[in-house]
């Protein structure tokens, strides 16, 4: 009888977990400041073009190619081991990032721009190869009953840190910032990386497959791709991610550059998305984890149209330009983009079988981020190319921006298909979803 009632109720976190939350709380307190809208709104005082922009975006998840050669060494030096390596290097390049503000008294902006694409691909590099023993550690410390609960708390601390972060960031840099400004929020990004550290040293290790850490059999990188549950999330994965891709950026650039909003009024709009992300889990919650992960990537597709078809009408002058309204937008981004990736790490999580699951999850990581990474260079390039095509059609301003959220609408469109298409046979309807959440 007692075996029975153990066995029905919810597992419990295993010792040591609250170091994993305590890890994404500082890492996102740092990170949030290098790859997201500081750095964008950085890159734009030393006049970057929308391409520049999206190499900048594009480089973290393009250098995650680098987890395929990094997985066959990842067992062997084991989980902690290898993510603390990496993460430890990355810091490291905050620091010098951290300077490079500060040699406006001698170098021109372009040279500025040039050394700090240069420290962000090697601050990118560090983090591609070493993120390869994240996810498999992490699905190896917890319990699959208990998956959802985890991403979902996971996903608070993000969202708190993040949201904290912007505060932070847009309260320092104010309405025309100086270079000592951006060095200082780069700076803090530096020290909160570091203290990061601290708890991903308390991690608890997990002993690694002894089959596949000694194995020297080539990797079966074809059969691991068309493992058919496998093959159908990344296919979603893969169109998703370029959708997304240049989301973080040219709604950030679009304000900056066809409203003229300063750069803190632009970063107190952006933490609006930590809020929504933040809301998501309230939406989710335990249901992620009963529902299945088909419905919530459904309901986030939706709730991604949505947005798209409002950042259209602001674009095109049909809804006049109000903060309220992109407060609600940037909103809904962060709720959406917050409920796919913890529905889609969920279902990976799932899909992908024990035996090789370093390989699966680097496999998994770089289709998506690749995808993600040649998103916003494609999308840059795009609207670059489109600069001097504006026109007034039936009232409507068509300029490069209207295009690029016409464009980003369409792939949605495309990624909403993959995802009816996914295996996940005990997952509920979209339709029960939303009456379980009403």
């Amino acid at each position: 009888m007692e075996r029975n009632a153990s066995s029905s109720s919810t597992p419990a976190f295993p010792p040591g977990i609250g170091n994993i939350f305590s890890f994404a709380a500082f890492n996102a307190l740092s990170f949030q400041i290098v790859l997201a809208s500081p750095m964008i709104l950085y890159a734009k005082t030393l006049d970057a073009s929308a391409t520049v922009l999206g190499i900048i975006a594009g480089m973290m998840p393009l250098l995650v190619i680098f987890q395929i050669p990094a997985a066959k060494h990842v067992t062997s030096v084991g989980y902690k081991k290898f993510v603390l390596g990496g993460w430890s290097i990355r810091v490291v390049f905050i620091f010098l990032m951290a300077l490079v503000p500060l040699t406006e008294i001698f170098l021109s902006k372009e040279s500025r721009l040039s050394l700090m694409l240069f420290l962000l691909f090697f601050f990118n590099l560090s983090r591609g190869i070493s993120s390869c023993g994240w996810l498999p550690w992490i699905t190896a410390l917890i319990p699959a009953e208990i998956r959802g609960k985890y991403l979902a708390r996971e996903a608070s601390m993000v969202n708190i840190a993040s949201f904290i972060t912007m505060i932070i960031a847009a309260a320092t840099l104010g309405g025309n910032p100086q270079g000592w400004q951006f060095a200082a929020i780069i700076a803090f990004s530096a020290v909160m990386g570091a203290i990061s550290l601290i708890f991903l040293k308390r991690i608890p290790e997990v002993s690694t497959p002894a089959q596949i850490s000694s194995s020297n059999t080539p990797v079966p990188w074809k059969e691991i791709s068309n493992y058919p549950p496998f093959r159908k999330l990344l296919r979603m994965t893969v169109v998703w991610s370029f959708a997304y891709g240049g989301m973080g950026t040219f709604p950030i650039a679009y304000l900056k550059v066809m409203v003229g909003i300063p750069e803190g009024k632009i970063l107190f709009m952006t933490a609006a998305m930590f809020v929504g992300g933040l809301c998501s889990l309230w939406l989710l919650g335990a249901r992620l984890d009963r529902l299945g992960s088909k419905p919530a990537l459904a309901l986030g597709h939706l709730l991604f149209l949505l947005i798209l078809t409002g950042w259209f009408l602001l674009a095109t002058s049909l809804l006049a330009f109000s903060i309220p309204v992109v407060l609600f937008l940037m909103f809904l981004t962060g709720m959406s983009a917050s409920i796919i990736g913890m529905a889609t790490t969920r279902l990976a999580m799932a899909v992908v079988p024990e035996m090789g699951r370093s390989h699966f999850f680097a496999l998994y990581s770089v289709a998506g981020s690749l995808s993600l990474g040649i998103a916003p260079v494609v999308w840059g390039v795009f609207i670059d190319a489109l600069q001097s095509s504006e026109t007034i059609w039936h009232g409507m301003d068509m300029n490069r921006y209207t295009w690029f959220f016409v464009a980003v609408f369409v792939t949605f469109l495309f990624s909403l298909n993959r995802c009816h298409k996914l295996e996940e046979p005990a997952a509920s309807s979209m339709e029960v979803l939303l009456k379980d959440i009403g």
